[in-house]
């Protein structure tokens, strides 16, 4: 069976290596167009080994800091390798700065998911949501975590630290990561918001 290469698998940038024969929508044929992205067909046998699904980007700003080192222990004890890009300790530090240098690792392959950690969520979520593929979302309890993977398939979690407590966070944290993506139906609605990506990509582009 051939496989389908959907705007959902696109990087951020760069190349994309693909088997022989896939097929390509013409949604993430518009979407690479946009960002860039070169599609480079070769044998099965030459793919790049698929990054490891194992690996957890996770920054904060001085807000989120504390938190921070809560929670990465936890992530090491579910057997996730943890990618901390800081900060490391309280001196005042900017989020946005923290959120794209996680997006990136997430976009670029090297961790599956990432996690960010400020005052109360909001600006790390608008921050890494600017970096395309990015599907950041602000969770503050067990169902808004679960929603988010099901229907949205996020794949940053942005957490407020000022309002959860440790053990609410790990629980949202747990959750998050436990949550498969849906399909179904929600596969559309994300085709509609790489869309809408691709759109003002091609804007600024031109």
């Amino acid at each position: 069976m051939k496989k389908v290469i959907t705007a959902q698998d696109l990087p951020a940038t760069g190349d994309f290596p693909l088997v022989r024969g896939s097929i390509i929508t013409p949604a993430a044929r518009e979407l690479a167009a946009a960002r860039g992205v070169r599609f480079l067909e070769v044998a099965e046998d030459q793919l790049p080994a698929a990054p490891p699904d194992k690996t957890i980007a996770i920054g904060a700003d001085h807000g989120g800091f504390r938190l921070k080192e809560n929670l990465k222990p936890v992530l090491e004890s579910l057997g996730f390798t943890v990618r901390d890009v800081g900060t490391h300790n309280e001196a005042a530090a900017d989020y946005p700065d923290i959120a794209l240098q996680v997006a990136e690792l997430v976009t670029g392959g090297a961790a599956s998911r990432g996690v960010l950690i400020d005052g109360a969520g909001i600006g790390s979520s608008i921050a890494a949501n600017k970096v395309p593929g990015i599907r950041a979302a602000l969770c503050y309890d067990r169902a808004s975590a679960r929603n988010s993977r099901e229907h949205n398939d996020s794949n940053v979690l942005t957490l407020g630290a000022r309002l959860l407590t440790a053990t609410q966070a790990e629980d949202v944290l747990r959750t998050w990561l436990d949550s498969p993506f849906g399909g179904g139906r929600h596969e559309a609605r994300l085709r509609k918001i790489a869309d809408i990506e691709a759109r003002y990509l091609k804007r600024t582009s031109t």
